[in-house]
């Protein structure tokens, strides 16, 4: 699934030769390693991806920052004279005809216009809704292990693991897992994939049209994304035909990218929104835990049993200027880094069959150092766009310092304050160990980190919608107040890591509809249980 391609998983499956003895003789032996600790990604910086994240702000600031440097060279022309010789160079020395006045006037209009018109449109969140399974679907740890003991689809040794697996992930007791997967015989089917996928999807859309009162047939662009259940017809094409929407929509349906699709999607989304006035986007995010179900004995396949549940996201995006005073949030930027071109970061995780030709996702013991460096490239790339100019000039300082003078200089590099930059921060909630490394590298705090712990343990690892279960959580705690800016940071296979930057528009309030609002007051309490 989606969120088994996640790169920060911190196992590792490490091959131990052929079983000697026993019923498993002549089987090749794994055993699992776990990482206590993610590489440290800001000990090198690539002038590249920062000389990346500047390029994108002079591409976007040219025409303002045109304005400043003529305000500067006119004013230095005329500081050195007095009031008489500027009224004489004006008004009595001058010589003015009708060609040059026009041509001045053309000019300056064509400036104006070439601002105006080379602005991007800007995009706007009107709301969005993540889906709630029903309480029958809960399970805590200790049903999970039961029920598939249960199921009869795992030996001892499995089931022992994934117990291990499941004490110290961070997950709670309230995640909502299909019955579906527990039940004897094959779960993995076309059939029971698309229950799942009209459970959660309709349910996330029904919700989100309630709060936002517009018609499908207003909609006019459409993104679903969702890693591994591809069905034909789509899942785009699925909704089309429950809320038949109109034929002219603009609809996409994207596979096989990972927990970070979520974001991914949203590009796609802001593109066709920049080409398409007047337009409303919704953008739906999930993953199927049905289809994805593994119940072979390969260890590194069974990991994703563990982390993930049933979950979707679905948002309503704007582009008309009028919509401003009823949205919640503007959409700042959207980085991307793909490491796809190297070999190791490509072949990190791979959906493949096991030896009983059981399909799962095999997780390369490669995959803590790709996603460290995948991570290291996208925040650098970010940084010059969101980060004060202040702490602009520390990071140089310390760069410049270990460039010319060698590392030997400055013992550890600077690493640029990004608290400063936002008020909230969405992480992806892959683990519990995973979480503990971000906060340790880029220095956050436990409330940075409130968001992203809480939805892990209350929701588990809902793949690509995980980081708006996390926005959730901040609109139920009030947390978001006007101007906020707030950090969505996701990864998948591939292997890309992708940001996105929202500004709230307004103060939200405790949403009527909301995931968390039957468990909010025992959260951030819970967890440290």
């Amino acid at each position: 699934m989606a969120g088994a391609e996640h790169p920060l998983l911190s196992t590792e499956i490490v091959n131990r030769g052929i079983e000697p003895s026993g019923p498993d003789a002549g089987s090749p032996t794994f055993s699992v390693r776990v990482r206590r600790r993610l590489p440290d990604f800001l000990q090198s910086v690539n002038l590249r991806h920062v000389k990346l994240g500047y390029h994108y702000l002079i591409n976007h600031a040219v025409y303002v920052t045109t304005i400043p440097v003529l305000v500067l060279v006119f004013s230095a022309e005329i500081s050195s004279l007095n009031r008489e010789e500027i009224w004489r160079r004006l008004w009595v020395e001058a010589r003015y005809d009708l060609a040059t006045v026009l041509a001045f006037v053309g000019m300056l209009v064509f400036s104006i216009s070439g601002y105006f018109m080379s602005r991007p449109r800007p995009i706007y969140l009107v709301d969005f809704a993540c889906y709630k399974p029903s309480d029958d679907l809960k399970m805590s740890k200790q049903e999970f292990i039961e029920q598939a003991r249960k199921s009869g689809k795992f030996d001892e040794p499995s089931l022992e693991f994934q117990q291990r697996i499941l004490k110290f992930s961070g997950i709670g007791d309230e995640t909502y897992v299909p019955k579906s997967v527990m039940a004897p015989g094959n779960c993995a089917t076309m059939k029971e994939g698309r229950e799942e996928a009209t459970a959660v999807i309709f349910g996330a859309m029904d919700e989100l049209f309630e709060k936002t009162r517009i018609r499908p047939k207003d909609v006019g662009i459409l993104v679903v994304n969702c890693s591994l259940f591809n069905p034909t017809p789509s899942l785009s094409a699925m909704i089309v035909n429950h809320y038949k929407m109109r034929s002219n929509i603009i609809s996409f349906n994207l596979g096989g990218m990972g927990c970070s699709a979520g974001i991914i999607a949203l590009d796609l989304a802001q593109d066709m929104l920049q080409s398409n006035p007047n337009n409303y986007a919704v953008v739906v995010s999930t993953e199927m835990v049905t289809f994805n179900w593994y119940t072979g004995r390969n260890r590194s396949m069974m990991i994703p049993n563990c982390y993930f549940r049933m979950g979707c996201s679905a948002l309503l995006l704007s582009n008309r200027r009028r919509d401003r005073r009823l949205a919640k949030y503007k959409l700042e930027h959207i980085v991307r880094t793909h490491k796809g071109a190297d070999d190791r970061s490509f072949r990190c995780v791979i959906q493949e069959e096991d030896e009983d030709q059981k399909k799962g996702l095999t997780i390369s013991r490669d995959l803590v150092e790709v996603g460290g460096q995948a991570l290291k490239a996208n925040i650098t790339t970010l940084g010059p766009l969101v980060l004060p100019f202040s702490e602009q000039l520390i990071f140089f300082a310390t760069l410049a310092t270990r460039f010319l003078f060698g590392a030997g200089e400055v013992s550890k590099p600077y690493i640029p304050d990004y608290k400063l930059a936002f008020e909230h921060f969405c992480i992806q909630a892959a683990s519990k160990s995973v979480l503990a490394e971000l906060q340790r590298n880029l220095e956050l705090t436990d409330d940075n980190l409130e968001a992203a712990r809480a939805t892990l343990h209350r929701f588990g690892n809902t793949s690509s919608s995980s980081i708006w279960y996390e926005m959730a959580y901040l609109e139920a705690k009030e947390k978001v107040r006007r101007g906020d800016r707030v950090w969505q940071l996701a990864f998948g296979s591939g292997f890309k890591c992708n940001s996105a930057v929202w500004r709230s528009l307004r103060r939200v309030k405790k949403p009527a509809r909301n995931p968390w609002l039957d468990s909010l007051e025992r959260y951030p309490a819970a967890i440290m249980e």
